[in-house]
């Protein structure tokens, strides 16, 4: 059983064979022209003595064909689902040649779970090996910039995408099984793992350890340094509050010394009508008179010290789903008509 799966699957296994070494090459380039240029932006600031700049510059010309790079590699779970999974059940029950597996002496069971296994298995490897590749490539600028838990960057490092391929086989071969036709089969994979793959880090990540929280004072200076100011439907906010070293979860609304809403309209006075201060900040006058009413924001962030923990729980997660799919197949086969 298991020579004939791989006699099956081995024109898959040779183009994900020939893609991945096209994807080696190009990353250990890439990988090593970092490198490179981080060895050469360490001299300089030796020179100039401006290391923080000299490193800042590195992130910057690294960052776009970096985050480019993770969200190609993100949609390969994806591409396994379609290309590798959903063929695998639904191309025999489309051609009729399962009737031949299921008349001799392999039960049905075992020649789906010998099936699945292989190119399961196939697709995790193909998975790290790509992992492997782009987290030793984006290393220099990764420990510089401190972004381990971006969304694109973390679904594509580390184990993470092996568990994102583990699941996208077995999904792709349920749905093949349950709907028995080939390029069906292939569109509605495609869909369903890509919905999960939006769903998991927008509305589980998060939520996998408990956040800690900060309790932070919004002095003219904090005021300054956020990225913008706004309303969320009608409560005010500051936009792109940061913890150093750590993912921000979620960010309250401007809340006052005894915890309620600032009042939208205080908010709109100090925007439009502030009173003049002379200010230099990068909200003007605005900063110094909602500083006045004495607010702060409770934010909930994740360390990046756990980045690994949350590494092993997503993928957990991953491979839980993958059992779960796989013994929906292995339990919907036994009613298969033949």
């Amino acid at each position: 059983m298991i020579w004939m799966s791989w006699r099956q699957f081995r024109l898959q296994a040779l183009v994900g064979a020939l893609v991945l070494g096209a994807l080696a090459a190009y990353l250990v380039v890439t990988g090593l022209d970092i490198r490179d240029a981080h060895d050469g932006y360490l001299a300089q600031c030796r020179a100039t003595g401006d290391c923080a700049a000299a490193l800042a510059r590195l992130v910057g010309d690294y960052r776009t064909r970096l985050l480019l790079l993770a969200g190609v590699l993100g949609l390969v779970p994806v591409l396994i689902g379609m290309f590798w999974g959903a063929p695998l059940i639904a191309r025999e029950l489309e051609a009729g040649t399962h009737r031949l597996a299921w008349n001799q002496s392999v039960t049905r069971r075992r020649w789906l779970a010998v099936r699945l296994a292989t190119v399961v298995l196939a697709a995790m490897l193909v998975a790290a090996a790509a992992s492997a590749l782009l987290s030793w490539a984006a290393a220099p600028v990764d420990t510089i910039a401190g972004d381990r838990f971006g969304t694109v960057n973390f679904g594509a490092r580390a184990l993470s995408p092996i568990g994102q391929a583990a699941f996208a086989t077995a999904v792709g071969a349920v749905t093949g099984l349950l709907m028995r036709r080939t390029l069906p089969a292939m569109a509605v994979s495609g869909l369903l793992v890509l919905v999960t793959l939006f769903a998991v880090p927008n509305a589980v990540r998060p939520h996998l350890m408990p956040a800690r929280h900060e309790t932070r004072p919004m002095t003219a200076e904090a005021i300054d340094a956020a990225h913008g100011l706004g309303t969320l439907g009608s409560a005010p906010v500051l936009k792109g509050i940061e913890v150093p070293g750590a993912w921000v979860t979620s960010v309250s609304e401007l809340l006052t010394a005894d915890g309620r809403p600032l009042d939208a309209g205080v908010f709109d006075d100090c925007l439009m009508q502030a009173p003049k201060t002379g200010a230099t900040g990068t909200f003007g006058d605005s900063s110094p008179c909602l500083a006045a009413h004495d607010l702060h924001l409770d934010i909930a962030y994740q360390p990046n010290g756990r980045f690994w923990t949350f590494q092993l729980l997503e993928t957990a997660l991953y491979l839980l789903l993958t059992a779960l799919v796989s013994a929906l197949a292995l339990w919907r086969i036994r009613h298969t008509s033949r």
